[in-house]
């Protein structure tokens, strides 16, 4: 029996209620991996032809957001982070191409933080990663794409401060 995104919201609530910490982040992303390999929840939840931000789900309680992403060509990220929340990125379809940065300088509000380059891979459909508060990363998309995502909060109502990608030395 397939996966439905109430189950999904049920059971991502559970596994945070157990364990609000990192652990519980780590199991939700396993939950994540297991959707994305559910045919059946993705033809549902994950439209190629969907909007690139479409909120799925919002948790009243625990605040946590399930999101669809669809994207039709190419786009670049710079480095970012999400503020004082945490993200899970999943691959439904398509390549995404994260890179994790270092932090050498936080963002203030008259100055873009500074990043430095560490590492590039690429997420193929059915990986997930948890990225931990304050944790660096940009995707970049070379073709069409389509994301399951779930943020602690839901970020369109969280400022953040940019950051730019500059080699070590120059920090």
């Amino acid at each position: 029996m397939s996966l439905t995104l109430d189950q999904f919201a049920a059971e991502a609530r559970r596994r945070l209620t157990a364990d609000p910490g990192t652990a519980g982040r780590e199991a939700l992303c396993a939950l994540v991996r297991d959707a994305l390999a559910d045919p059946e929840f993705v033809s549902a939840n994950l439209r190629a032809d969907g909007p690139e931000r479409k909120v799925l789900y919002e948790d009243p309680e625990l605040g946590f957001t399930v999101l669809a992403h669809a994207y039709q060509g190419a786009k670049n990220s710079k480095p970012h982070d999400h503020g004082p929340s945490w993200a899970i990125y999943g691959q439904a379809a398509g390549t995404t191409v994260m890179t994790d940065w270092d932090c050498l300088a936080r963002p203030t509000e008259t100055a873009p933080g500074k990043a430095a380059r560490r590492r590039d891979y690429a997420m193929t459909p059915g990986m997930a990663h948890l990225y931990e508060p304050g944790v660096l990363h940009s995707p970049r998309r070379d073709g069409a794409t389509v994301l399951l995502r779930i943020e602690g909060v839901n970020m369109d109502r969280v400022k953040r401060l940019p950051y730019e990608a500059v080699e070590p030395a120059t920090a």
